[in-house]
């Protein structure tokens, strides 16, 4: 299994936003050939960053899904709300 965490930074006034659009599109994203589950978490000491945990078959799944239209589509309306420039890691469990 692959997990992706993704570090996003967003402008103060665009959180609700982002949460809303996150929120609509969780189960789609979710319901991608491969994911076996994706979660939303808010980091405690900046209100404004946000991570999103998802868990991948393989990295196959995870790159098809990065290919989509779903993805694509979210990715283009979140970004623009973007304060920071985001991160990501592609990790495994290895104990």
């Amino acid at each position: 299994m692959l997990v992706r965490i993704v570090k996003m930074n967003f402008h103060p006034d665009k959180v609700s936003d982002f949460m809303a659009v996150f929120n609509q599109r969780k189960h789609l994203i979710a319901a991608s050939e491969g994911c076996e589950g994706v979660e939303l978490l808010r980091d405690i000491s900046n209100p404004n960053t946000f991570f999103t945990y998802s868990k991948w078959k393989d990295e196959s799944f995870l790159e098809k899904y990065r290919q989509s239209e779903l993805f694509n589509e979210v990715w283009n309306e979140v970004k623009k709300w973007f304060n920071d420039k985001p991160q990501a890691w592609s990790v495994k469990q290895i104990l």
